[in-house]
């Protein structure tokens, strides 16, 4: 049975993002609408489309995004950079929400948070794109609805945003943050997301989201490591992705065939 049979609508991914429900999601990698479909019927919350790590353009994003709706998915762009145009660009295409990366300063979060909303915000206004009907919605109508539902997601993954992170936490209209463990990794100099540095730095981001009960998402690899998280204090998870996913089992089938085959041609000789 389809996930849409039970799953709520996508519209609503803000408001249980927000209240720290638990969903699932997976990066969208592959520049193509069947992952999302895919994804979709199996009754995933999110799919976040990868604009900054996949050559995925802005024609490209907007058939995917299309695919998230026809699916029943809320679909959230991870976006090359926190340029005011490129969040625009995947709001109007009707994105459910942004995830915006190196988000390390409290001035930056400001930024971000006033890109993807209109009262209080600097959002530009379009009626006509996906996002307004294609100007079926009247203005004001449009407004309340998008600023009600969409997500802002900071990508919490330098050194130096730790500094501030209770400041950035704080930050109104940033309605929560995903902790780019790999970043960190990397600019920690850390052997892996496991060594002691990193898990500190995970601790800190999320007893400061949940000092303004704000909710957190992680990247995980498999459901124990989304229960260690989980008893931290994470709510949202998104695993691995579509590239990610189709590789992991791809070569697990082809090592249950090797097997097979390698019984199979024992049998065979032992029965000459």
């Amino acid at each position: 049975m389809s996930g849409d049979a039970v799953r709520p609508h996508f519209s609503s991914f803000r408001r249980r993002f927000v209240a720290r429900q638990t969903v699932v999601g997976t990066f969208i990698k592959t520049p193509t609408t069947h992952a999302t479909e895919i994804f979709g019927a199996l009754g995933y919350d999110f799919v976040v489309i990868d604009e900054e790590h996949a050559p995925i353009d802005r024609a490209m994003t907007d058939v995917m995004l299309l695919a998230a709706r026809a699916s029943n998915l809320a679909g959230i762009v991870r976006v090359s950079s926190d340029d005011p145009s490129k969040i625009l660009s995947c709001l109007d295409c009707g994105a459910a929400g942004v995830l915006v990366p190196h988000v390390a300063t409290v001035e930056k979060a400001r930024a971000v948070a006033a890109a993807a909303r209109y009262r209080g915000g600097r959002r530009g206004y379009s009626g006509s794109a996906r996002a307004g009907s294609y100007g079926g919605t009247p203005m004001w109508s449009l407004v309340e609805e998008q600023d009600a539902s969409v997500c802002a997601i900071a990508m919490i993954e330098d050194p130096e945003a730790l500094d501030q992170i209770d400041a950035i936490a704080a930050v109104d209209g940033i309605h929560g943050f995903f902790i780019g463990r790999g970043d960190l990794t990397v600019a920690l100099g850390a052997r892996s997301s496991g060594d002691a540095s990193v898990k500190d730095a995970v601790i800190r981001i999320i007893a400061a989201a949940q000092k303004v009960t704000k909710p957190v998402c992680v990247m995980v690899a498999s459901a124990a490591e989304a229960k260690d998280l989980a008893g931290l204090g994470a709510s949202a998870f998104i695993i691995s992705s579509d590239q990610g996913q189709m590789r992991r089992a791809a070569a697990q089938t082809l090592t249950d065939f090797r097997n097979l085959v390698q019984t199979t041609d024992g049998l065979h000789v032992s029965h000459q």
